[in-house]
């Protein structure tokens, strides 16, 4: 099925806005048209099967003059946003005979009727209530341009409302604006459209990317009206003409007359349009972060099994800045105030990785909060949602060190939890958060909820009991496969470390392959040479010596000892070229001088 939006210019001598959503929600087409003929060329290949197409533009007039009663009634909720419709009636000339989007309508074979089941339809939308319901703004964004407006402020509101949508690919439905799976690794059209903002001379060019951004937001709520129908309001009805919207928000305010951008942070709006305008900024911070915290735990030999991040959407963080509890706003200050802006999460297999991870993180990184959930709910005597977040930011090595400047005094909240926390915490918020439950159903499905949770938390002992004993296990393997078998693979060589390291966790997996390569690189080819090399390191002091503030990994033990036996050398390796920098700072604590 295809959803697409088209911004109805009034007459044929001005750009039509025309964009496509795909079932899942992906931007597969994007561009301006003139003519009706021209219209109904672009849009035809997508609208041969299922389709339903949301215009902007009146489709169904029949009142002489005023407003349509759909109009007044949606102005009665949204004009105070800014977001009123202009009035209607058969009285203006455009409107007499057949309105244009009815035309457009009826050559495309769609039924108008928003009641319909029919698998081809159309329907009428206006994208301003449309974005204050969905960003939950103070007041629709000012990027038409109107007398008093000059160039900077409209590229400016339109940035904003373009950093918007892209934050709609974490939003139920999701907008994916960079294209389908295959696409993406092309320059796309969307892409183009933001270039063009940034780079426009004349108003002229902003308004031809302006009716394409607003044809996007007609093509989603489309999309939003299938998937969410219960979120949307259909002011008016066929007979006398309608609008369909997204519901706004029961507790949506709007902001005061006069509040500008610049305003202290006290109106939630002000915040959102900030964050939206760093948003792009925010998501390469997060994708910094997950690089620096997967380069920790890989330097360190922890075993884990994901690390991942995002950015807050811009729709999620105006939910939680508009916030009220006992008639005040939660955040005076939301910019500051809500902290998990940049979200990273570290799956790890069994619970005392969970707690290794959070020691490596203290030491690498400033923490500035540590909540351990897990334990907050055992305190309370109940079995539930456990997790270990930590609200961290660069230590002060870090912030003089180049490849850090997005990271530079942005915090990021890291959630640490097992696979089962995670199973356990992500199948429950779909279901309570996500999904509708009964309320007489409530109670019974609480007391399975608890039941899961304290079996999980079996499951994860048993698992961690599980590995110690097969660590016990590979460490009396070792010993008998020195001598069978010369060549080291990966799996010897995490049964001899297990012997060898017995108070170091496992590491993962294709790390024992790549310590495994550098080991051939400096000729040892048995666990017997290693077992020697490893035996000559005086142990207890290289311990002292790097001064270790979290438990490191088997691999991480190894490749310290190398790095002690060979020194240069072992930094000099071919497979260790990436790492150049940090092999030197660790060879220099070594030898005293760190």
């Amino acid at each position: 099925m295809h959803f697409v939006g088209v911004d109805l210019a009034w007459g044929d001598r001005k750009p039509t806005g025309l964009a496509v959503l795909d079932d899942e929600g992906h931007l597969v087409q994007v561009t301006a048209a003139t003519t009706d003929d021209e219209i109904v060329e672009a849009l035809a290949p997508y609208l041969e099967s299922d389709c339903l197409v949301a215009i902007d533009a009146p489709l169904i007039v029949v009142n002489a003059k005023g407003n349509r009663p759909a109009e007044a009634a949606l102005n009665k909720d949204f004009a105070r946003f800014d977001a009123g419709a202009h009035p209607s009636n058969t009285g203006k000339p455009e409107f007499r005979d057949q309105p244009r989007g009815a035309r457009i309508a009826a050559r495309l074979g769609l039924d108008m009727n928003p009641r319909s089941g029919r698998p081809r339809r159309a329907i009428e939308v206006y994208p301003h209530p449309a974005t204050v319901a969905l960003f939950r703004l103070g007041r629709t964004l000012k990027y038409k341009n109107k007398p008093g407006r000059d160039l900077e402020h409209l590229r400016a509101e339109l940035i904003v409302l373009v950093g918007m949508i892209e934050g709609l690919a974490a939003a139920d439905p999701p907008l994916l604006v960079d294209g389908p799976p295959g696409e993406q690794s092309r320059p796309s059209v969307w892409q183009a459209l933001r270039d063009t903002v940034a780079t426009a001379k004349r108003k002229s060019q902003l308004r031809v990317v302006e009716d394409q951004v607003d044809a996007v937001i007609c093509a989603y709520t489309a999309l939003f009206r299938e998937r969410r129908p219960a979120d949307t309001t259909t002011y008016g009805d066929f007979e006398g003409g309608y609008i369909v919207t997204p519901t706004l928000p029961p507790d949506l305010a709007a902001t005061p007359l006069g509040a500008s951008p610049s305003a202290p942070p006290l109106d939630p709006g002000a915040a959102v349009r900030e964050y939206a305008e760093h948003h792009a900024d925010l998501r390469l911070a997060a994708d910094q972060y997950v690089a620096m915290v997967t380069s920790i735990l890989d330097d360190a030999g922890i075993n884990y099994l994901t690390v991942t991040g995002r950015a807050k959407s811009v729709s999620s963080f105006a939910a939680k800045a508009a916030r009220v509890a006992d008639g005040r706003p939660v955040f005076t200050d939301p910019l500051r105030e809500i902290t998990d802006q940049i979200g990273v999460r570290v799956i790890t297999y069994v619970h005392s990785d969970v707690q290794a991870v959070a020691d490596l993180l203290e030491d690498q990184v400033v923490v500035y909060d540590d909540r351990d959930l897990g334990q907050e709910t055992a305190g309370e005597g109940r079995f539930g949602y456990a997790s270990r977040h930590l609200l961290v930011g660069l230590d002060p090595v870090r912030e003089g060190q180049d490849g850090y400047q997005l990271l530079r005094g942005r915090q990021a909240q890291i959630q640490i939890r097992t696979v089962l926390q995670h199973a356990w915490a992500e199948f429950e918020h779909d279901i309570r958060y996500k999904g509708t439950i009964p309320d007489e159903h409530v109670p019974d499905f609480d007391r399975r909820f608890t039941l899961a949770a304290g079996l999980l938390e079996l499951a994860d002992r048993e698992f961690s009991t599980i590995r110690d004993r097969l660590r016990d296990g590979m460490a009396e393997a070792a010993a008998d496969a020195e001598d069978d078998d010369p060549r080291i693979s990966p799996r010897e060589l995490a049964a001899f470390l297990a012997g060898q390291y017995a108070d170091s966790g496992w590491s993962r997996t294709e790390h024992y392959a790549w310590i495994s390569g550098l080991v051939l690189e400096l000729g040892i080819s048995s666990l017997g040479e290693l077992g020697d090399l490893v035996r000559a390191v005086d142990a207890d002091e290289l311990k002292a010596r790097m001064d270790y503030r979290y438990p490191p990994g088997a691999v991480r033990r190894l490749d310290d000892a190398l790095l002690w036996t060979y020194g240069d050398t072992y930094v000099d390796l071919r497979a260790n070229a990436h790492r150049v920098p940090a092999l030197r700072t660790r060879l220099a604590k070594m030898r005293g001088a760190g």
